[in-house]
This record gives C-alpha cells, structure tokens and sequence, in this order.
C-alpha cells in the first residue's frame, strides 16, 4: 500500500477563486489522484463516485464522527483544528451506529415525505411574504429571502416562535461559517458566544417540551425528541445537539440551495422561462441544482483502523472529506456530467443529499421549500437577471456552498400583491 500523494494544493483550495468555483480543482483532483492529502496535513480528499460508496459501507474502518476540520494556519497551511470526540456532539449525521439509528428513529418523523407535504400551505404563504415585498422593493439583494424562508422552515419543525426568526436566521447560518477553514481566532470566538447562546435558547424550549404531555405524531420536533428522552431512547444532551444540527443542516442547507437555483436561473434567461412555461419540470431543476452545486460540498469521515483504500495506506488520526461536490460531476457516472439537464432518467441519483444510512432525513423537505419559492418567484416576475456590476459572493468557505450577495434584477409579473 502507498501514502496519498500530495496532489490537493492547500492554498488552491482555500483560495478566493476556489471558493467561487471549486469544480475545477475538484475535477482535476478526481481525475488524478482519486484520494488526495491536502497540503502536508493528514486529511484526504476523496472525489470519484465508486471511492466515496466504498468508504459509506465500512463503518468499521471510517467513522462519521466530527473530531477535527481542517483549518489554514496564519502562515497558510493546511491542519487539523482538534475538536475531540465528545459524544454529546455526534449526533444524527455524525454519529456512529447504534446511536445514528436511535437518534433517526426519533426525528425522522418529524421530517417524512408526508409530514413535509403537510406544511406546502405555509411555505406558500411564507414564499409570497418574502417574494412580494421584494418585488415591490425593486428587487435587489436576494440573499435574505433565500435565508429567511429556511429559517422559519426549520422553526416550525423544531416548535419554536415564528417571531424569533431574525435569531434563527442568523443562527442557521453559523455551522458552516464555523467549518469554513479560514476562520480567525476572533471569529471562533464570537462564533463560540453565539452557539453558547443558540444552546440556551434551544435548552429552555427543550425543558417546556419535556414538562408537557405527549402531543402525538404531529408534535414538533422538539417535543419529539423530549419523548425519546422520556422513553430512554435517546438522552437529554443528545436531544439538544440533534436540536442544534437542525439549524444548520435545515436552514444553511437549504438557504445555499435556493441562491444556488436562483443564480442559474438568473443567469439563464431561456431556462427560467421553460421552467415558467413547464413548472412540472422544476422538481428536476431542483435535483440537478442539488447535484451540480450541493449545499455541503463534502462531509468528514475519521480513519478508525489501519486500512487500505483505493491502494493507499491509512492509520489512525487521518481524516477523509467525502467530496460531494466532485463525484456529483463524476463522468464514470453521469453523462455530460457538468451540464444542467432537465430529462436525466434517474433525477435523484446524486450524493447532494448524502448516501445510505446517512442519507439526509430533511431532503424531502428541503426539496419542497426549494420548489415552492422557486415556483412563486417564477410566477411572480418575467425576467430575472444578475444586476450588472454585481457578481453573486459565496460565503468564505471550503465547507458549504451558500451565496452572501445575489443582487438580481427583475420585471414583475401583473398579480395580486395582496399576502394572505
């Protein structure tokens, strides 16, 4: 077995032109060296479609604990920022089995298929509250209503005020800034109040929910999670953390995808106006933006055991980034693989939503928020385009794909303004 070679340049990868695009690197890396050690830390990237399912079925070898993140130094090398292996924050997607299984089987109701159909009604309602005002604004900065939709979304779910949404919001957004690798000292630190402070919050509305009765399979989330308490299955410190996770996974996630959707369609005249014409279609826009530009743009996986993988040698305290974003693009599996198209025969065989167990158990509704403000916005304008001498921004990060500026411009369709 041999060591990974050093073929992921750490100071491409942090770079400004990186963050805005990352496909390039990513596809020279995929079609180079397949697992790729960044710089001379001991963290890989692992890019083609075949290695990343290998490493999601050897759980014994990989284990989806979050123990470190990779970091720049202040003279611009890549390391590990150790967080350790406190189980009270390996919960839902960083958890290991048996204790993944338990933490799903008592939030994954909350977010089935049919309990996210049930909140279309709100979602509209809530699509046209943001769209509308904006419209009448003259259009402009989009990034806010792409935020402020998720964060109520995942209030909701969790039961928690809808007149708290500014807090939530800002919450929401705060995961991936604090994995983005290029993160000062002062930043952490404010980033470290302000989780200290979400936890609070979360905590207080937990101890409600755990002094009320059983509310039954419709409850919120929260209230769940306080039943798995009283039932033993799950603890209180493990209620809190899938809490917390929810913000990000829920609100961030789901925020990048509409910036991301907005921004082709903005930049594509012809396909905004095919999907206004065939709103049937957008269910599949929606697919291939998660496909073409993840949210994540790769998860961690630590290396548990000696062990081999793609032919190169692994110990203990290496880490993996299961790079999303480059096997999503991988043309061992998709035809034209970079291309946007709206008739692909199996839409949903991605990895923007995770694989196997792991698999994101808010897709369903993150897929519905993202249709419905697309399919108000469509409706409500019959042109949207990038304002000139605007670029779109994405947020700083190696970790997340979620656009800070998109400054659109757009023509209002004749419609009622009236909210209801």
């Amino acid at each position: 077995m041999r060591a990974p070679p050093y073929s992921a340049d750490e100071a491409e990868l942090f770079g400004t032109a990186t963050i805005e695009d990352p496909h390039p690197l990513f596809a020279r890396v995929r079609a180079r060296h397949p697992i790729a050690r960044v710089g001379d830390s001991r963290v890989h990237l692992v890019s083609t479609w075949t290695l990343i399912e290998e490493v999601l079925g050897r759980e014994a070898d990989f284990s989806a604990h979050l123990t470190g993140v990779l970091v720049r130094d202040e003279g611009g090398r890549a390391q590990v920022f150790e967080f350790g292996d406190d189980s009270a924050n390996q919960v839902i997607a960083t958890a290991d089995e048996p204790r993944h299984a338990a933490h799903r089987a008592v939030a994954q109701p909350r977010l089935a298929a049919a309990q996210a159909a049930a909140m279309e009604p709100l979602l509209r309602r809530w699509a046209r509250e943001a769209v509308t005002p904006w419209l009448l604004a003259g259009a402009g900065e989009f990034v806010p209503l792409a935020e402020t939709v998720p964060a109520r979304a995942v209030a909701h779910v969790l039961g928690l005020p809808d007149g708290d949404v500014q807090r939530h919001r800002a919450w929401a957004m705060m995961g991936g800034d604090m994995l983005a690798g290029d993160v000062s000292a002062e930043q952490m630190a404010h980033y470290g109040r302000e989780t200290g402070q979400l936890v609070a919050y979360l905590q207080e509305h937990l101890d409600r929910a755990l002094e009320s009765p059983d509310l039954g399979a419709g409850a919120p989330l929260l209230h769940a999670l306080a039943g798995g308490v009283r039932a033993g299955t799950i603890d209180r410190r493990e209620a809190l953390g899938i809490s917390v996770v929810m913000f990000g996974a829920g609100g961030e996630s789901t925020s990048g995808l509409i910036g991301s959707a907005v921004r082709l369609l903005a930049s594509d005249p012809g396909l905004a106006n095919e999907l206004r014409n065939h709103p049937s279609k957008i269910s599949a826009f929606v697919e291939e933006v998660v496909r073409l530009e993840p949210p994540f743009k790769f998860h961690y996986r630590s290396v548990r055991r000696t062990c081999e993988l793609g032919g190169a040698r692994l110990v203990p305290g290496d880490r993996l980034m299961l790079v999303w974003a480059a096997a999503n693009r991988d043309p061992a599996v998709f035809d034209d693989p970079d291309a946007l198209r709206l008739d692909r025969r199996h839409p949903k065989q991605h990895l923007g939503f995770g694989r196997g167990g792991h698999f994101c158990i808010g897709a369903p509704l993150a897929r519905l928020e993202a249709r419905v403000v697309l399919e108000d916005l469509l409706e409500a304008t019959t042109r949207l385009a990038l304002a000139p001498g605007a670029a779109p921004r994405h947020a700083r990060s190696i970790f997340v794909r979620r656009l800070e500026s998109l400054v659109l411009e757009a023509s209002p369709q004749a419609r009622s303004v009236q909210i209801t």
